[in-house]
């Protein structure tokens, strides 16, 4: 909870927003964001798009780019960061997409995860693979990953344009 109280304080500080694409997590990235004191100046909302279609109907995920590589997967993850970011008008979009087990799907073991963070510079995809957790170890261990990653990324984003 640590590292959601710092990634609100640096969105506050920052004068960011963001937003989220979630279907491994199933809106518990944006529970945890939410239940920060402060948050509604920086967390817009975000999409659950557990269910496959909707990833194509509220993310605007190509049904084409789905059936060629799935819902987990790196391309896919891309996407809804992408697109989702560009829906809610913000500053960075996390999305995440995966299996949470127990057992392989689309040819993927449990634990496989995809996530994206989009900013309005750059989309960066990170796969991971959760072993020997239970189906909700893994989806908040990836929600602390990427509350993590986007912590970093930010730190990172805003320090190179304070330079500039």
């Amino acid at each position: 909870m640590n590292d959601a109280r710092q990634l609100v304080s640096l969105c506050t500080e920052n004068h960011l927003t963001i937003s989220s694409c979630e279907s491994l997590t199933a809106g518990l990235f944006t529970s945890t964001i939410a239940s920060i004191p402060g948050a509604s100046a920086i967390l817009k909302g975000g999409l659950v798009t557990y269910f496959t279609p909707m990833k194509s109907v509220l993310a605007h995920v190509d049904v084409d780019l789905i059936q060629k590589y799935g819902v987990i997967s790196e391309e896919c993850a891309y996407a809804m960061a992408k697109n989702t970011r560009q829906i809610m008008d913000v500053d960075y979009c996390v999305s995440s997409t995966g299996n949470a087990g127990p057992d392989a799907w689309e040819e993927k073991p449990a634990g496989r995860v995809y996530c994206a963070i989009a900013s309005k510079k750059t989309i960066q995809v990170y796969g991971f693979q959760c072993t020997g957790l239970s189906r909700n170890d893994v989806r908040e261990h990836v929600v602390m990953q990427m509350i993590d990653i986007l912590i970093q990324i930010i730190q990172k984003e805003n320090i190179c344009q304070k330079k500039k």
